[in-house]
């Protein structure tokens, strides 16, 4: 073999060695790049399973506020209001033995109105306390609800039930009927609505809880600017209990909230059950 072909071998070999170097350290710059972004995706989830748990807990911890601030007024309704309304109502019938007829009459009628404040009082702590939710269950709480509602005449409210009802867990129970009370204060401040239906759905695996009304409704625009942050806490409710929520209106056909959960399915809320309130 020649010089020149020794020579020649060498240069191929070296080339092919050089090839092989520059494969292998694009091999590992390519290696350490994909480590790099796998690295940097798995810190952006962890990031965003951090923030989306600071928030739940945060949505967990306003709502046991909320929930314990009810209880509170109930409580108070419950055990001071009423029986200072009771104190009146008891002095009122002292006075009827001696006034007259004409006075008479107006006593009666001032002793009818606080009569019924008070019942409708001790109705009204019965709505906010989680201790009716929690021995009656949402179904019955609703109608109680719906009975109360009805009677004042603010609105025609119609009840419906599918399916075989079973409990849902005091948690879920008490999330969907603070959903539900939401809903109706919106309807009762805001869509003028001379009707509502409320649904509650039951399946083996789904359980959906629908309220509707004809009242004003608004845009989908709306929704997104002023109805935005009320929608996102039914949202975040909802979505503590393992559920969603979802709100279609346009304007002059009212609103329809539905709120769909699978029993099956773990809920984020799962408050320590130490609500308690002595009204009864």
């Amino acid at each position: 073999m020649s010089i020149l072909e020794i020579q020649n071998e060498n240069i191929g070999q070296l080339v092919a060695l050089t090839g092989i170097l520059f494969a292998l350290l694009a091999g590992f710059i390519a290696y350490f790049v994909i480590l790099y972004r796998n690295k940097q995706q798995k810190n952006l989830r962890e990031r965003e399973q951090l923030e989306a748990s600071f928030r739940q807990e945060v949505l967990k911890t306003q709502i046991e506020v909320q929930d314990q601030t009810l209880n509170y007024i109930s409580t108070e309704i419950h055990d001071n209001i009423t029986q200072v309304l009771s104190f009146v109502k008891l002095s009122l019938a002292g006075l009827v033995s001696s006034a007259d007829a004409e006075k008479k009459a107006k006593i009666t009628e001032v002793r009818e109105l606080v009569a019924q404040t008070i019942t409708d009082l001790r109705d009204l702590s019965k709505s906010l306390s989680f201790e009716q939710i929690s021995s009656l269950g949402l179904a019955k709480t609703i109608e109680r609800e719906v009975e109360r509602i009805n009677k004042s005449g603010l609105l025609e409210v119609r009840l419906d039930r599918e399916g075989k009802e079973y409990p849902l867990g005091q948690q879920r129970e008490l999330v969907l009927f603070r959903i539900f009370q939401e809903t109706l204060n919106n309807t009762l401040k805001h869509a003028g609505a001379k009707h509502m239906k409320i649904v509650l759905h039951y399946q083996a695996d789904l359980f959906n809880l629908t309220v509707e009304d004809d009242g004003a409704g608004f845009s989908a625009g709306m929704i997104a600017q002023k109805h935005g942050s009320g929608l996102k806490n039914i949202e975040n409710r909802a979505s503590l209990i393992g559920g969603s929520a979802s709100i279609v209106s346009s304007p002059h056909k009212g609103c329809c909230t539905k709120i769909t959960l699978n029993p099956q399915k773990p809920q984020l809320y799962t408050d320590g059950g130490t609500h308690q309130n002595s009204s009864s």
